[in-house]
């Protein structure tokens, strides 16, 4: 089936089709985004509550760590279950039930007592998130034309880094001006989470998995009463064979993109976890003096840097835009490990810096396992990065607070710092240029250096 498979007269296209057209794309755009938001929200509020619990609780570090890292375990297992799922039952129906989880279990962390109760709710509400990372981004690039992609997909980890510091300025103003408890403060997280399940009510199904699953017809008229036969004019929908689930993601003909989107997703977001999972105390530790305002400050620039990767994903390319930012990054975290001493204003500027380079560059995260893996593994394959990812992210959060009070500041930023040298030498070799492609070409190119 192609694109001019089925073609409507112009009067058809006319008038109120058309604008419905743009309304389905917009409404899965925006539910897509927002679902995303809800994980930037999430830990964004954590990170500003954690000492409180802390306190209320009577944490140990060890129970701090396990807390901070509690969903992020959780997306480990989220992401590749319910991306295998995904990719068997279809994109809709638990693109619903997954949101639906996390209303219901956001709600969960107002009534907790005990810190292993709230590990609990908090790890089940990392699944929830590990699943939206699988479901969301694959459906978005699956119903949305090759033109823009990429722009499209980047609005999801802006929308990542904007609900993280609207969650930090708000949960500041909420504990300080307003008063209110650590549990209130995370239930907040159930607000969105309500509009966005509102939003997804009465999406269709993925065109693209109805058809590769042989399921044709209805494909064909999904395109053409949501979206409009030359919606998708330059996009190939060929009958795909159906893989061999996790395990054609570890055949030869795939293992270096999984390797590859493993790598630098996890190289991205483990030392951002790490350091902004626990903004406060790392900033206490640099002797800054007033951490919230630093706080505060480095996420707006994270926000932006997400923003301006966004405007230019198209322009620059996928293959630059990931690369340049890595060695970007391990010079600013360099430079902090080494020079602890610094005046404030340079480990502010330079944990800016980093901020802003590695959201410009996280925007890649919701791109690029999209577009190298194929049709029947994608949100496998999606899924399968985001738990490698977090493994990482994980790992870092847990052991960050031991990492201060053990081996110092300096030495946590190094590391950092070696991380993502790590990811600049895989994504030299490995990165493809999949800029303007279709999706049928891009998972059918060979993840070699362009």
């Amino acid at each position: 089936m192609t694109a001019d498979a089925e073609q409507d007269s112009p009067d058809d296209r006319s008038g109120p089709r058309r604008e419905r057209e743009r309304g389905v794309l917009r409404r899965m755009t925006l539910a897509t985004a927002w679902g995303e938001g809800l994980d930037g929200y999430d830990l964004g509020v954590l990170s500003v509550v954690l000492p409180l619990i802390t306190v209320e609780l009577g944490l140990s570090p060890l129970w701090a760590g396990l807390i901070g890292a509690s969903a992020l375990l959780g997306i480990f297992i989220g992401g590749p279950v319910v991306g295998w799922l995904t990719d068997r039952f279809g994109r809709r129906n638990l693109f619903l039930i997954d949101i639906g989880a996390f209303v219901v279990l956001g709600l969960l962390q107002g009534v907790v007592d005990e810190p292993w109760q709230l590990f609990v709710v908090r790890l089940l509400l990392g699944v929830a998130i590990g699943a939206e990372y699988a479901i969301g981004a694959a459906m978005l690039a699956e119903l949305a034309p090759s033109r823009g992609r990429g722009r499209r997909l980047s609005k999801l980890l802006v929308s990542w880094y904007v609900g993280f510091l609207v969650s930090v300025v708000l949960a500041y103003l909420l504990v300080d001006l307003a008063g209110l408890s650590w549990r209130w403060v995370l239930v907040t997280g159930a607000v969105p989470a309500l509009v966005v399940l509102l939003l997804r009510i009465g999406l269709p199904e993925s065109p693209r998995w109805l058809i590769q699953r042989g399921r044709v017809e209805e494909a064909r008229e999904i395109v053409h009463r949501f979206l409009g036969a030359d919606h998708f004019r330059t996009e190939e929908y060929e009958h795909e064979e159906r893989g061999a689930g996790w395990r054609r993601l570890f055949s030869p003909e795939l293992r270096s993109r999984t390797l590859f989107v493993c790598v630098f997703w996890s190289c991205n977001v483990a030392p951002y976890f790490a350091i902004f999972t626990f903004a406060p105390q790392v900033f206490t530790s640099l002797q800054l003096s007033d951490e919230r305002a630093s706080t505060i400050a480095v996420n707006a620039l994270a926000a932006l840097g997400a923003l301006v990767g966004m405007l230019t994903i198209e322009h620059v390319g996928r293959r630059r835009q990931l690369i340049i930012p890595f060695w970007v990054m391990a010079v600013t975290l360099a430079l902090v490990g080494v020079w602890g001493e610094a005046p404030a204003a340079v480990l502010v500027v330079s944990l800016a810096v980093f901020a802003f380079f590695n959201a410009l560059q996280g925007n890649l995260t919701a791109v690029y396992p999209i577009e190298v893996f194929p049709t029947d593994v994608r949100s496998s394959g999606v899924g399968i990065g985001t738990a490698a990812s977090r493994i990482g992210a994980a790992l870092g959060t847990f052991l960050l607070p031991v990492g201060l009070d053990t081996i110092g500041v300096g030495a946590c930023m190094l590391i950092g710092a070696a991380l993502c040298v790590v990811g600049g030498v895989v994504s030299q070799r490995l990165a493809p240029e999949t800029t303007g492609r279709t999706l049928t070409r891009t998972g059918a190119v060979s993840v070699t250096a362009a």
